[in-house]
């Protein structure tokens, strides 16, 4: 697991109220499916923007973004490019 996703998982596990531990997770995994509503991933956006001092653009804020551990760290990887 690289650093950014370490991050990752720890903002998750702060902020996304899931029913699996972040740290485990496969990247892959639907976080809808391991317990993260869609009120828990508003508050996963801004912990991750606080984190990675990072804005989500608008067409960003999809559920298709924030569905996984792999396209959380594909968006940032674009954010922070």
């Amino acid at each position: 697991m690289n650093d950014l996703e370490s991050r990752i998982r720890t903002v998750l596990a702060a902020h996304g109220r899931l029913s699996q531990d972040a740290q485990t997770l496969a990247r892959d995994a639907d976080l809808q499916q391991a317990g993260m509503t869609s009120h828990a991933s508003v508050n996963v956006m801004l912990g991750l923007e606080g984190e990675f001092d990072v804005e989500f653009p608008d067409h960003m804020l999809s559920r298709s973004v924030f569905s996984s551990v792999a396209s959380i760290s594909a968006a940032l990887q674009q954010l922070i490019a």
